[in-house]
């Protein structure tokens, strides 16, 4: 009787120990990382452009992603500073450099192409000088965004300055209201350029290394591994073309903390950056 009492314990504990790891298997399948992007987009558009590659990682690395999108530039630079669940971010070399240093996020991706910006013009006038826009209307993606701050190097006197415009929800929105004659030159990414030659390049800024994909140290390495690889591959998938043509991208390619260090030094001069 005893022995039969003894079998029933283990066989009991056994399906215990058993339903245990199924629960623990069970949890970490079905682990949930946030993904957060660049608001370049409304919340609306950004999630039409960026569902596919979600599904993408959803579908290759067996975890499951939820896009983060900001409202708008302000809610995005504090919640980089604040949040603390944002699992993956893929944003421009200053953000990256940014968290990188504070936060001890590691970039594991990049775009293939380096980042630069074009001021684009109707006004053949302006070509090749800058200072011609002094009290001008130009516009531009919203602070702290990249292009936005390399816009502010060029106009370093407080008294000279441009008509600086920033209510544009996307860069294409930005040189359609150069089209509609609302603002004389627009702002934009130097591979959206292209897409527009009748639109006048008046200066061309320096480049930083291309938009990265970062994680933050509470993902596993398995996790990190796996999106590593996957995004590595993005650009074999047919399906996937669309995305990296309209985030103007070839492909993803290896990144290092050290070619981003130094960046974060574009943040210096709007509110809420504070030197170490």
């Amino acid at each position: 009787m005893a022995q039969t009492q003894r079998g029933g314990l283990f066989k009991a504990i056994g399906i215990g120990l058993a339903l245990a790891g199924c629960s623990l298997a069970l949890s970490a399948s079905a682990a949930e990382y946030n993904f957060a992007v660049e608001p370049v987009y409304t919340p609306e558009r950004a999630r039409e452009v960026y569902e596919p590659l979600i599904n993408y990682l959803n579908t290759s690395t067996g975890q499951t992603f939820k896009l983060v999108v900001a409202r708008n530039y302000a809610f995005y630079w504090n919640d980089l500073r604040n949040r603390k669940d944002l699992h993956f971010v893929f944003d421009e070399a200053h953000f990256t450099d940014f968290r990188i240093q504070r936060y001890g996020y590691t970039p594991i991706v990049k775009s293939s192409l380096p980042s630069s910006y074009s001021l684009l013009t109707q006004d053949d006038v302006a070509e090749g000088n800058v200072q011609a826009f002094v009290a001008r209307s130009l516009v531009t993606m919203p602070a702290p965004n990249l292009g936005f701050a390399l816009l502010l190097e060029y106009f370093p006197n407080p008294m000279q300055q441009p008509d600086l415009r920033s209510l544009a929800t996307s860069w294409r929105d930005t040189v359609e209201i150069v089209f509609a004659g609302e603002a004389d030159a627009a702002m934009v990414p130097t591979w959206l350029r292209d897409q527009y030659p009748n639109l006048i390049p008046v200066i061309t800024t320096r480049e930083f290394p291309g938009p990265a994909v970062s994680a933050s140290s509470d993902v596993p390495a398995d996790v990190q591994t796996a999106v590593k690889d996957a995004l590595l591959k993005l650009h074999e998938d047919q399906n996937l073309y669309e995305v990296l043509n309209e985030l103007g991208m070839q492909q993803f390619v290896e990144a290092t903390a050290a070619e981003y260090k130094g960046s974060e030094q574009m943040l210096k001069n709007f509110y809420g950056y504070n030197k170490r």
